[in-house]
């Protein structure tokens, strides 16, 4: 597949051009023109570099790119390693930030929801990325942490009032913790994010809807996951998601 054609197939699936966002989406930085083998992660980091180079891949697509609104430009240290190491072996780099937490079938919220059990039935917040819906059956948030420690395979925090029950829930993966005012709006039993802010503790005792910060790395990993598996099936890619562990 082209490098190009690829692009164009990338950008009209998750909808790119529609999202107002922190950093470019699409391809970030241009490779081969001939993409056959794409390793998939969470975030272009040096070891996920290192992984593609090591697996002679012609393209690499994450989550989490380059070039973000409050980087330095300066192509110094970290940053012109990675650069390097891109330009050096002709690997793309495909990033999708806001338009890969969205899609409605293989984004990171609603392939999470896929892999705890939840039913989605509405959106919330700004572009409408966070997510809203049941978790399949009347349970408390301290049920539901417990559920997610087993699925997601790590410790989460829980703050508030555990023995609440949920009917409704609100979910946006990753740093989605200035959402959480929009989610108890929105008529929400319980909120869940990647990460917490010391602010984010105040509101959730006070208001009496519960927080789970179930890691910004660890409920960010499925949607590349089934973006890859995508690309697999439709066009015959060869696709091989890596996992760089990260415990935030």
């Amino acid at each position: 597949m082209h490098r190009e054609e690829l692009r164009a197939y990338l950008d009209s699936l998750l909808e790119s051009a529609r999202f107002k966002d922190y950093c470019p989406n699409g391809l970030q930085v241009e490779g081969r023109g001939e993409v056959r083998r794409v390793v998939c992660g969470v975030t272009a980091s040096q070891a996920m570099l290192d992984a593609a180079v090591a697996r002679d891949a012609d393209a690499i697509v994450v989550h989490h790119g380059w070039f973000w609104r409050s980087d330095d430009p300066r192509v110094t240290g970290i940053r012109r390693r990675r650069l390097a190491t891109a330009l050096v072996h002709g690997l793309n780099l495909f990033a999708y930030h806001l338009p890969l937490d969205a899609h409605p079938d293989l984004g990171n919220n609603a392939r999470l929801a896929h892999h705890l059990g939840w039913r989605t039935d509405g959106r919330f917040g700004d572009q409408d990325v966070g997510f809203l819906g049941t978790p399949g059956e009347v349970r408390s948030a301290e049920v539901l942490a417990r559920r997610m420690e087993t699925v997601l395979g790590r410790g989460v925090l829980l703050v508030g009032d555990g023995d609440r029950p949920v009917d409704r829930i609100a979910w946006c993966s990753g740093g989605a913790q200035g959402y959480f005012e929009a989610a108890i709006a929105a008529g929400a039993d319980c909120y869940v994010s990647g990460e917490i802010s010391e602010q984010t503790v105040h509101l959730a005792r006070e208001s009496g809807v519960p927080f789970i910060a179930a890691g910004h790395h660890a409920t960010e990993r499925y949607g590349v996951q089934a973006l890859g598996e995508h690309l697999a099936t439709v066009h015959g890619l060869e696709c091989i998601y890596v996992e760089v562990d990260n415990p935030a």
